[in-house]
C-alpha cells in the first residue's frame, strides 16, 4: 500500500506564494519521479512539473519561471514552490509518483489533491 499526502494549498492573492509538498509512504521500492498536476474546473488534468530521482525537471510552459520543484529522496517527499501566483493557477493540485514497489513493478500513484485559490 502506498499513500500520497499533500499540504500547503489555500487562498491567496494575486502575485503572492504558496509552497506545496507531498509525502510518499508505504511499501516504496524506489521512487523514479515525482511532480504535481492541476485541474482547473471545466478543464482536462495538465502536468504543472515534475522531477526525476535523478534531479531533471520539466515544466509546463505556463509556469515555468515562476513555480520551482525539487525533492528529498530521503523523506520521499516533493515540493512545489509557486511564486507570483496569478488566479489563472487556481486549480485543484495533484501530486503523483512513479515508483517501484517491487523491483519488476513501476506503478503510478496519486495524492487527493489539495485546492490552490489565487484571488485577483
Amino acid at each position: 500500500q502506498v499513500q500520497l499526502v499533500e499540504s500547503g494549498g489555500g487562498l491567496v492573492q494575486a502575485g503572492g506564494s504558496l509552497r506545496l509538498s507531498c509525502a510518499a509512504s508505504g511499501s516504496i521500492f524506489s521512487i523514479y519521479l515525482m511532480g504535481w498536476y492541476r485541474q482547473a474546473p471545466g478543464k482536462q488534468r495538465e502536468l504543472v512539473a515534475y522531477i526525476t530521482r535523478g534531479d531533471s525537471t520539466n515544466y509546463a510552459d505556463s509556469v515555468k519561471g515562476r513555480f520551482t520543484i525539487s525533492r528529498d529522496n530521503v523523506k520521499n517527499t516533493v515540493y512545489l514552490q509557486m511564486n507570483s501566483l496569478k488566479p489563472e493557477d487556481t486549480a485543484v493540485y495533484y501530486c503523483n509518483a512513479a515508483l517501484w514497489t517491487i523491483p519488476t513493478v513501476r506503478s503510478d500513484y496519486w495524492g487527493q489533491g489539495t485546492q490552490v485559490t489565487v484571488s485577483s
